[in-house]
C-alpha cells in the first residue's frame, strides 16, 4: 500500500488547489489527440528500452508503459467515430485509413523483410511468405513474429469498424461488445479449442475491448459532455487503484499472471491517464501541447522506426537506460519527420489526386 499511498499524495498535492474548478470536458480528448498520442508514443519509446534494474519500482512503472498502446487503440476508435459520422462511405473510410497507414508500412516493413529474406539465403519455396509478411505480416498472424505488430492489429481493427458503427448506429445494445471481447480474451486463455487456435495473438484480442470503447465514446467526446466537481476524485480513485494494480503485477509477479488480465486493467488506467493528461495540458503553455504534438503527427513513422532501426544501433553502445531512451528518442524523432514528409508529399499526395480525378 505503499506505492499506492504516495501516489494519492501526490496527485492530491498536485490537483487539490484546483479542485474548486475542476472540470472533465470529454471533447478535450479530441482537442489535445496529437498531443496525448505523442504522449503514448513516449511512454512506448521508454518501454521498449530495456537496462532497469528488473524488481525495482522505476522496472515497474517502466514496464506499465506498454499502456501507450491502449491509448492510441482507444484514440483511434474515437478518430473513426468522429469520421465515420461526418462522411460513412465505405470508400471514404478505407481510403482515408489505408493511405495513412499502408505506404509507410511497404516501405518500412518492405525494406525489413526483404534485407532479412536476402541476408538469409532463403529459398525460393520462402518468397510466399515474403510476400504476405509485407503485404498483411503474415508472420504474426501465423506464429506472432512480434515485428510490427501493432500494423496488422490496428488494420484488422479498422476492418470490421465500420461494421460495428453500423451496428451501434441501428441498435443500441451492440454497445455491450466490448464486454464481449472481454469474455472472449478469457476464453482464449482458458477454453482449449480458442487457446490451441488464436492464443498466439493474444496481444491483439486483449486490445480489442479499448478499442471499441473508444468508439462507443466517440459521439460524447465529439458532444463535448463535461462532468464538474467530485469527478476529480473519481478519476484519479481509478486512475490510482489501476496504476497500483499494474505495478504490483510488474513488481514481482510478471510471468505468474495471464497478460490479458493486466491488459483489462489497462482500460481504466489508459482512459483516466489521458483524462489527467488533458487537464495537464490546459494549464501548461502551449508550446508543450504544440511539442507532444508534433511527436504525436509522426507516431506511426517513429513506430515503425524506433525498435527496428534506431535502437539496434544505439543498445551496443551500453549507455544506460536514460541514455539509450534519450537518444533513441533524439534520433527517432526527425527520422519519422523525414520519413512522413516524403511519404506524405511524394507518394499519399500523388495516390489522392489520381483518385480525385478517377
Amino acid at each position: 500500500m505503499k506505492h499506492l499511498s504516495i501516489l494519492m499524495r501526490l496527485l492530491g498535492s498536485i490537483f487539490t488547489p484546483m479542485s474548486h474548478r475542476f472540470s472533465v470536458d470529454l471533447a478535450d480528448l479530441s482537442r489535445h489527440r496529437a498531443a496525448i498520442m505523442g504522449i503514448a508514443m513516449l511512454l512506448i519509446m521508454f518501454f521498449h528500452t530495456s537496462g532497469l534494474q528488473c524488481g525495482t519500482l522505476g522496472f515497474a512503472i517502466n514496464r506499465c508503459g506498454n499502456v501507450g498502446v491502449d491509448m492510441f487503440l482507444f484514440l483511434s476508435g474515437v478518430g473513426l467515430w468522429f469520421s465515420f459520422s461526418r462522411n460513412s462511405s465505405l470508400r471514404h473510410f478505407f481510403l482515408r485509413r489505408y493511405l495513412r497507414i499502408y505506404p509507410a508500412w511497404l516501405l518500412v516493413a518492405g525494406y525489413f523483410y526483404l534485407s532479412d529474406y536476402l541476408a538469409h539465403g532463403r529459398q525460393s519455396a520462402d518468397l510466399w511468405e515474403l510476400v504476405a509478411n509485407i503485404s498483411v505480416n503474415w508472420c504474426f498472424w501465423q506464429r506472432d513474429a512480434w515485428e510490427f505488430w501493432f500494423i496488422p492489429s490496428i488494420m484488422m481493427m479498422y476492418t470490421f469498424a465500420p461494421a460495428y458503427m453500423h451496428l451501434i448506429r441501428r441498435q443500441e445494445l451492440w454497445r455491450w461488445l466490448p464486454v464481449v471481447a472481454m469474455v472472449f480474451c478469457v476464453m482464449v486463455q482458458y477454453v482449449a479449442p480458442l487457446h490451441h487456435a488464436v492464443s498466439h495473438i493474444e496481444i491483439f484480442w486483449s486490445r480489442i475491448p479499448i478499442f471499441l470503447i473508444g468508439i462507443n465514446m466517440g459521439q460524447s467526446i465529439r458532444e463535448g459532455h463535461r462532468y464538474e466537481g467530485s469527478s476529480l476524485w473519481f478519476i484519479l480513485l481509478l486512475f490510482a487503484l489501476s496504476a497500483y494494480t499494474c505495478i504490483t503485477l510488474e513488481d514481482g509477479l510478471r510471468g505468474r499472471f495471464p497478460l490479458f488480465m493486466e491488459r483489462m486493467v489497462y482500460i481504466p488506467l489508459s482512459i483516466t491517464l489521458m483524462l489527467l493528461c488533458c487537464q495537464m495540458l490546459r494549464r501548461l503553455p502551449h508550446l508543450v501541447d504544440t511539442m507532444f504534438a508534433f511527436v504525436g503527427g509522426v507516431s506511426l513513422e517513429i513506430y515503425l522506426i524506433h525498435v527496428n532501426y534506431i535502437l539496434p544501433l544505439i543498445k551496443p553502445l551500453h549507455w544506460g537506460f536514460w541514455g539509450t531512451s534519450l537518444s533513441m528518442i533524439a534520433l527517432s524523432v526527425p527520422a519519422a519527420w523525414l520519413l512522413h514528409q516524403l511519404i506524405e508529399k511524394g507518394i499519399v499526395r500523388r495516390i489522392e489526386r489520381i483518385i480525385k480525378k478517377e
